[in-house]
């Protein structure tokens, strides 16, 4: 897509704020209340309207047709301006006198104002009557003063409607805001951070919510303590017979028999090692042994462990810093992604990018291969994980190297990220630049 058919930052941000609205049960719930509220004011409005204009109307026309005839006949012939004047002051009425003596309008402003709007006239409904001598006098009703004091009753009326709105909206917002506190502990409670619990402020419903999610938080982290537990003391006890083996392994005479031993030994060796790794590093007990570090070296000799690869290339940054690293568990990072890339997609090219963005050193390790799909890629840096393209003997492992990896970049205080790359797929280290 050009930068012609992006769309407008403006247009993205209103699209989300609309979808956060939408999915939203607060604004839902204030919408629902002003709906109602417009509504009912809508409904009872019209309604006495309806009920007073209709009935009294009907009623009313014969008297006023016949109070007219009578006005009109006292003003006499010709019209007396004089007595129309004290009609109006009397009534709420604008009289206009039209005829071969008399020229007169009560209101002349109001002529003025409907011909600058491009109107015939203004006022109220009227009436005309035609006197004796071919005068024509018309009776228009304006604007009482309580009609005035109705308008601005009308008003206050929405003004308080407004005020009820923002009302509900902070009472609304009051009631579901341990919503907010749920919402936010779940999301700690799925990233596997437990040690703070979601804040119990209210005894209803919501609040028994959050001490049920907190309780079913504090078995589900004894759970995962007890199986690391479990986990870390059988990956202990396995080192000793298992480096037992291997020095028996090591007085068996050369051949194939021997190599596929010691081969196997050496997966159960490094199987065992990522294990425990991954679980210090998951408990937060493992402290890094930084020094400082040129993340681009580093880069280059994880490249070269695999034998000068032609298929491997690197585009390095020459303007990284010297940055405190734990040398030793980074290089186990690059040798997992470059290693993973190779066994996934062998005989496709394998890219390598290391640059510097703001304050961030940014590494990108990406293969050309089939790639996963939306549902693997969100599963793939999670332990013991593998796509079923992978659970085949020849590309080993047990589906511990991304979710190693993850931890070692966490530990740095960066991230890795996971990208279909179309065709690939693209594994993206973030680590904060020091200097």
């Amino acid at each position: 897509m050009s930068a012609a058919d992006a769309p407008a930052p403006w247009r993205q941000r209103f699209h989300a704020a609309r979808r956060r609205l939408g999915h939203s049960l607060r604004w839902r719930l204030v919408g629902l209340f002003v709906l109602l509220a417009v509504a009912t004011v809508i409904v009872f409005v019209s309604g006495m309207q309806q009920a007073f204009r209709g009935g009294w109307r009907e009623v009313a026309r014969p008297l006023v047709a016949h109070y007219l005839d009578l006005a009109a006949a006292d003003l006499g012939t010709p019209p007396s301006i004089e007595k129309a004047r004290q009609m109006v002051q009397r009534l709420p009425l604008r009289i206009q006198i039209d005829g071969p003596q008399v020229q007169w309008d009560s209101h002349p402003g109001r002529a003025e104002r409907a011909r600058r709007r491009g109107r015939d006239d203004e006022g109220g409904e009227w009436q005309s009557r035609t006197l004796a001598d071919g005068h024509r006098v018309t009776f228009r009703l304006v604007q009482p003063p309580h009609e005035r004091r109705a308008r601005g009753i009308g008003w206050a009326t929405l003004a308080l409607l407004l005020l009820l709105v923002g009302i509900a909206w902070r009472s609304v917002s009051s009631l579901l805001k341990p919503i907010e506190g749920i919402r936010a502990g779940v999301q700690r409670y799925g990233q596997g951070q437990f040690q703070q619990p979601i804040v119990v402020e209210r005894n209803d419903e919501l609040g028994q919510l959050a001490q049920q999610v907190n309780t079913m938080a504090a078995d589900l982290q004894r759970m995962l303590e007890a199986q690391r537990g479990l986990l870390l003391a059988i990956s202990h006890e396995l080192r000793s017979p298992l480096t037992r083996a291997r020095v028996n392994a090591e007085l068996v005479e050369d051949g194939e028999a021997r190599d596929a031993l010691l081969r196997d030994l050496g997966e159960m060796r490094d199987l065992i090692s990522d294990l425990l790794d991954s679980e210090r590093l998951a408990a937060g007990h493992a402290a890094l042994q930084t020094e400082p570090t040129d993340l681009a070296a580093l880069v280059r000799e994880a490249a070269a462990d695999f034998g000068g690869d032609a298929d491997i290339t690197l585009d390095v940054a020459a303007d990284l810093p010297l940055q405190p690293i734990d040398r030793p568990r980074l290089r186990l990072l690059l040798r997992n992604l470059i290693g993973n890339a190779r066994r996934h997609a062998p005989r496709t090219p394998i890219a390598l990018a290391l640059r510097r963005e703001e304050a961030e050193a940014v590494l990108t390790v990406r293969d050309h291969g089939p790639g996963v799909t939306d549902e693997q890629l969100a599963l793939l840096a999670q332990p013991f994980y593998r796509t079923d393209s992978a659970r085949q003997r020849r590309t080993g492992g047990v589906g511990l190297g991304l979710y190693l990896c993850r931890l070692v970049a966490q530990a740095h205080g960066g991230s890795l990220q996971l990208q279909r790359a179309q065709p690939g797929l693209a594994v993206v280290l973030r680590l904060p630049l020091g200097g």
